[in-house]
Parts: C-alpha cells; sequence; structure tokens
C-alpha cells in the first residue's frame, strides 16, 4: 500500500445480513411455488377434434360426441362450450373430470336444414389451452336425393 492512504471496511450489519437472506428465502420460495403451480394443471386432449357427419339424410340422428380425456395432474372443468349457430346445440359435461378420466361434449345438429354442415363449436375450461375449437362437417340431403 501507498505510505498515508488509509483504506477501511465497513462491516455489514447483523439485521441487515439477515433481512437480505429472508428476502433471498421468500424469493426462492415464490418460485418454487409458482413451477409447482405450473406443473399441477389440467389438459385436455380430444380423440377427435373434427366430426364428419357425411352424407345424411334430413330428418335423421343429428346427435354426436366429442369424447375427451384429461391428461393433466389437476380436475378438468369446462365452463363454457357455444356454438357458431343457432343450429347446433352443444352440451357440456356439469362436473369436474378427474385427472387420467375421459369426458364427453354431446353436439346436436338441426338435421332439417338440408345443405352443407361447416360448424365450429367452442370449448372453454381451466385447461393449459383454454379455448379448443371443434369442428363438425358433413351435408343433410334432402328427402328422395341420391
Amino acid at each position: 500500500m501507498d505510505a498515508g492512504v488509509k483504506t477501511f471496511t465497513f462491516g455489514v450489519h447483523p439485521k441487515l445480513e439477515m433481512m437480505k437472506k429472508s428476502v433471498l428465502m421468500l424469493f426462492v420460495g415464490l418460485l418454487s411455488l409458482g413451477t409447482y403451480a405450473q406443473e399441477s394443471a389440467a389438459k385436455i386432449e380430444f380423440k377427435s377434434e373434427t366430426i364428419d357427419y357425411g352424407e345424411i339424410a334430413k330428418g335423421s340422428d343429428g346427435v354426436r360426441v366429442f369424447e375427451f380425456t384429461n391428461t393433466g395432474t389437476a380436475p378438468l372443468v369446462i365452463s363454457n362450450v357455444k356454438s357458431s349457430c343457432g343450429c347446433t346445440i352443444p352440451k357440456k359435461p356439469e362436473d369436474p373430470i378427474l385427472p387420467g378420466k375421459t369426458g364427453e361434449i354431446q353436439v346436436k345438429y338441426d338435421t332439417n336444414r338440408v345443405g352443407p354442415i361447416r360448424k365450429a363449436i367452442t370449448v372453454t375450461s381451466n385447461a393449459t389451452t383454454a379455448t379448443k375449437v371443434l369442428k363438425i362437417k358433413g351435408t343433410v340431403k334432402a328427402e328422395g336425393a341420391k
């Protein structure tokens, strides 16, 4: 060292040191809690996201079912299912679907409407993918049509 130059070192106050450690522990705890929350989530996996009615006769049975599985680790709650028009009536499960279990969304199309079927059904849930769009397609043939 140079002669005449003094260096000072300051000690950290013990309470300040303890506060720093407490803040660090709180941060690590919150970070791990956020990671746990992401791991514990519902996931919805449909057997098929499109149902093809094919060619069906006017007035025939228009009910079809979308099957799905909760592949997540938390109960799956379907909060809303809506159709792109009034000619399609979807029905959602009322109870939560537990992890590993299956459920179904029933869709009823008004087969008294002759012509092509191209409709979307929007499913809203607590899954990691909160909104899923399902589709139905096909053609309703007029009476006597081949």
